[in-house]
């Protein structure tokens, strides 16, 4: 679901001809924040804290250890990965003699693999049976991440043309990144069926994994120029919808 929703932004560079406004992309940035924001509260840190219950160490440990590992695996990947964020002039990560729109295609790759990791460790509690993660549960940060994956999609597929990539081809690179996220559910699925004991970490792995993702690169990038309220009004606007989704539907 998170990757058609992906493969479905991708696809605005066909009707989109001259790209997003600043203002848009600043609201759907902010939006894709608050959600990621909200899925890692209530879709991971509370189901590990409620998975750590009777396991004969503090709720909090595995909440805390996983989430500060989630943050440092991010931190790693992002320091060594030559990549190029959204809007900006310079590329972080090692020096490499890449294209500018192969470093914007790998900064979206880094984004998507915790996306894909939430909806994975998620899914994975509830094929073991964990009380705290229902078939709702999983459908409910499937949504939301699908729904946060569309404008994330665009964003990072429309500026491939200025880069002198054809549509086809940016639409392509754009899908195809998406792929990353399906590789995330399968990493989880894999860690947590070979050491189910494992889950309140991985859970909230996946959540460090994905503030990360949230601090370094999509609020700052909604803080940058003008109109910047409306980058955190977005914000606003996806955490009261994935809230509304986990609540309603876990």
């Amino acid at each position: 679901m998170p990757f058609l929703g992906n493969t479905l932004g991708a696809a605005f560079v066909f009707p989109l001809r001259d790209g997003m406004s600043e203002r848009f992309q600043k609201v759907l940035l902010g939006f894709a924040a608050g959600v990621m924001i909200a899925a890692s509260v209530w879709s991971l840190i509370i189901p590990s804290l409620e998975a750590a219950e009777g396991t004969g160490v503090p709720a909090w440990l595995p909440a805390a250890a996983g989430f500060l590992a989630g943050m440092l695996l991010l931190l790693v990947i992002d320091h060594f990965t030559p990549h190029l964020h959204v809007g900006a002039t310079e590329s972080e990560g090692v020096d490499a003699s890449l294209k500018k729109s192969t470093m914007t295609i790998i900064s979206l790759a880094i984004h998507n693999l915790p996306e894909g990791m939430a909806v994975g460790v998620v899914l994975a509690g509830f094929i073991d049976g964990d009380s705290s993660l229902t078939l709702s549960a999983v459908a409910a940060i499937s949504i939301g991440i699908a729904i946060q994956n569309v404008p994330e999609g665009a964003i990072v597929s429309m500026p491939l043309l200025s880069h002198g990539v054809s549509k086809p081809k940016a639409f392509a690179l754009g899908t195809l990144c998406g792929a990353v996220e399906p590789l995330g559910v399968l990493l989880m699925l894999a860690v947590t069926s070979l050491m189910t004991p494992l889950l309140p970490y991985v859970l909230a792995f996946a959540a460090g994994a994905m503030m990360y993702v949230v601090a370094e690169e999509l609020i700052p990038e909604t803080q940058q120029g003008r109109h910047t309220n409306l980058g955190t009004i977005g914000l606003g606007a996806g955490f009261v919808l994935m809230m509304i989704l986990d609540v309603a539907l876990g």
